[in-house]
């Protein structure tokens, strides 16, 4: 077990993975931005591309570009997935997320009910205009998509997601480890919440038109990832393995925007239902709370 800081190959990484993405977050910006972005192919744009390779690939290349510029070898990736002993936390991974995201909503839609739509008027508008669909039950429809969501999307998504895992979790979590678990997991989460600033500050999340724009919502992303950063270091640490940290990034991005099938007119998005709101959160914020205060959650196994 690594007993102390290896501040020189932090540093390098940490270069690396803003260097990377921020650079190809101007590339975004100058080319009109996430929201004018050119299509490159059929509704696909130019931002969403950089977005998938070039900025959300940016830490796992990071790790490698450490690792050969540091000349620290090629052991503790933390790829191998330690499935007999890891499965609890792979099924974790799996399913607390989407969990964490209907309370969050649940909470938000208690205290804000004129925005709950039990008729789903938006999915009937939705299928009424396609001639494909319109003969579909909106219920059917929407159950089918949330059981997609829960079950298929953690795999589809995890190859996106596995480019800031393996670098977030697979080899920045490891070396923070001197600090213990919770100073990591906190430590973590400011700094994959800043990473994220450039394309908050170009509406991702939030758009542009909220109160205190764009502060707020840089500090309450900086929030989502600190309780989301906690969760998934929990995962990969009891697993010793960052597999659940990529199934659980990937179930957190395929669930988070059920919530809008059951949303009618505009809430803002700084409070919920989304999870990246304060109110919608609440979910993640609890997990994150009992892991944070367990004795043993957020030591290495």
């Amino acid at each position: 077990m690594v007993t102390k800081i290896d501040s020189r190959r932090i540093l390098v990484f940490l270069l690396f993975a803003f260097g990377i993405a921020w650079l190809t977050g101007l590339v975004i910006y100058l080319t009109g931005g996430i929201a004018t972005s050119p299509t490159i192919a059929s509704r696909i744009t130019l931002a969403v591309v950089l977005l998938a390779t070039g900025y959300m690939g940016a830490p796992a290349v990071a790790h490698l570009l450490t690792r050969l510029v540091t000349r620290e070898g090629w052991s503790g990736l933390w790829l191998r997935p330690h499935f007999r002993r890891g499965w609890p936390y792979w099924l974790a991974a799996w399913f607390l997320p989407s969990l964490m995201t209907v309370v969050g909503a649940a909470i938000f839609f208690l205290i804000f009910p004129q925005y709950f739509d039990p008729t789903l008027s938006t999915l009937r508008a939705s299928l009424a205009n396609s001639p494909r669909l319109g003969h579909l039950s909106p219920w059917a429809v929407m159950i089918i998509e949330l059981v997609a969501a829960v079950l298929i999307s953690p795999v589809l998504n995890a190859l996106a997601t596995l480019g800031e895992e393996f670098g977030w979790r697979a080899y920045l979590l490891p070396k923070l480890m001197p600090l213990g678990g919770r100073k990591a997991a906190l430590l973590i989460g400011v700094i994959w919440g800043v990473w994220h600033w450039p394309v908050i500050l170009m509406g991702y999340e939030y758009g542009f038109n909220y109160p205190g724009f764009p502060w707020i919502g840089l500090l309450l992303f900086l929030w989502f990832t600190t309780c989301a950063s906690i969760f998934q270091a929990w995962t990969v640490l009891r697993a010793k393995s960052v597999w659940p940290g990529v199934i659980g990034h990937a179930a957190i991005n395929g669930f988070a925007a059920a919530s809008i099938v059951v949303t009618t007119g505009h809430p803002n998005r700084l409070l919920g239902p989304v999870p990246v709101g304060i109110i919608g959160s609440l979910g993640f914020a609890l997990v994150a709370a009992a892991i944070f205060f367990s004795p043993r959650a957020l030591r290495e196994s």
